[in-house]
């Protein structure tokens, strides 16, 4: 069967890439490598300190704490360079209009790749700032001018919430600059649900349709185009409760906000179902990513409602279940098929899929009864599902096509 180029949209042709060194040809290919790496390193690291096997000088410390560290650069550094990897190769094929390669995509990555070693290093926050903002404001303009340049006026709202990533991580600079924790929390918190936005779109686009291609199925089991619309404004919504600082606290209000987001994505995903995915390792997974974003809007309603005393363990399903396990899952199908390959998910990629998952279970669940042993097994089964992508993608993404075609 013909790859269905997913992520572009009917009647478009893709563009050539320019030729030249495999991995600078299209953003998919540094973004995903690079940041599958770093998110790895994000958890490790964390841990290895938390758990006290590794005790850094005090003077060493990143900026902001190692907890502060770990809290911004999981979104800030390890999802955002997926989301730039992703959009960049999409709105290439949304608009047949060519995206950033060459040396403008090696400088986007270098800005990215300077903000995470001020991160790690504890430069001050006047010199982080620079790079750290300057990615996302680039990432938004690379991706806002193609779209404008075809009118793609349905499509706007991606760069004004890269935009809006930006100053969500403007505020957690502003709470390292001022000495204000919650501010630090706030930023962080915001862009989890920025992510979830684009998440909640880019699924709702690509999953029925890769589930329709992956079973052979004449037509793909959709839900209503409004739920979609509905379900990422109300993650907007969310974004803007977080950043003020409105949800961290239980509110009644906020448990039946929560609840409904939990129907309306059971709902659509409930539309998408064939239980022909669990015979195909690139589909499962990516369905069971969406219910780990029921599982964690639940787990907020629980913790709003009063039944939960803390909402990290419905935080950690939205992030370590629901956003790594679509992360994982796309890249890894995302990466064959924008190389020219089979769309076959070799054993070790099923392996990782499987760890990540259980990796989830062990966060949200085993950690809430033992904390360190749920924190080090959930360490284990993400560090190796991610390594497993590096150990496995690392010659698809730096080599051509193997199809022969540019890109």
């Amino acid at each position: 069967m013909a790859e269905l180029h997913i992520l572009q949209e009917p009647g478009r042709a893709t563009p050539d890439a320019i030729p030249g060194r495999p991995l600078w040809r299209l953003g998919f290919r540094p973004f995903f490598l690079f940041g599958a790496g770093f998110g790895l390193l994000g958890v490790g690291l964390w841990i290895a300190v938390y758990a006290g096997w590794l005790s850094p000088a005090p003077e060493r410390e990143p900026l902001g704490g190692w907890l502060g560290w770990h809290r911004h650069e999981m979104p800030f550094g390890f999802a955002s360079a997926i989301v730039a990897g992703f959009l960049l190769t999409a709105i290439q094929n949304w608009t047949s209009r060519p995206s950033l390669h060459g040396r403008p995509l090696l400088g986007l990555f270098a800005l990215w790749l300077a903000a995470r070693l001020c991160w790690l290093l504890g430069v001050p926050w006047q010199w982080t700032l620079v790079p750290e903002l300057a990615f996302f404001l680039l990432l938004a303009f690379a991706a806002g001018r193609l779209l404008w340049k075809v009118r793609q006026s349905h499509n706007y709202l991606i760069p004004i919430t890269l935009v809006a990533m930006g100053l969500a991580d403007a505020e957690t600079l502003a709470g390292i600059a001022t000495g204000n924790d919650a501010w630090q929390y706030n930023g962080a918190l915001a862009v989890v649900w920025l992510i979830v936005a684009l998440m909640t779109m880019i699924g709702g686009r690509v999953i029925p349709f890769f589930t329709q291609r992956g079973l052979g199925r004449p037509q793909p089991g959709t839900g209503p185009l409004w739920l979609d619309v509905v379900l990422m404004t109300a993650a907007l919504a969310a974004a803007v409760f977080a950043a003020s600082g409105l949800d961290v606290a239980p509110h009644g209000p906020f448990a039946v906000f929560f609840a409904a987001l939990a129907v309306g994505h059971a709902f659509r995903l409930g539309c998408w179902y064939d239980r022909g995915i669990w015979n195909v390792a690139l589909l499962w997974p990516l369905h069971v990513a969406c219910l780990w974003l029921v599982v964690a809007f639940a787990g907020l309603v629980l913790y709003h409602a009063g039944t939960l005393p803390s909402a990290s363990f419905a935080l950690h399903a939205l992030t370590v279940g629901a956003m790594g396990g679509l992360i994982l899952a796309m890249i890894a199908r995302v990466s064959l098929g924008h190389t020219g390959r089979p769309l076959q998910a070799s054993q070790g990629i099923t392996w990782a899929f499987v760890l990540l998952n259980l990796g989830a279970l062990a966060r949200v669940f085993l950690a809430s009864w033992f904390l360190l042993p749920g924190l080090i097994l959930s360490t284990v089964c993400w560090v190796v599902a991610f390594g497993l992508f590096v150990a496995i993608y690392t010659p698809v993404l730096c080599r051509a096509r193997a199809d022969g075609k540019p890109g």
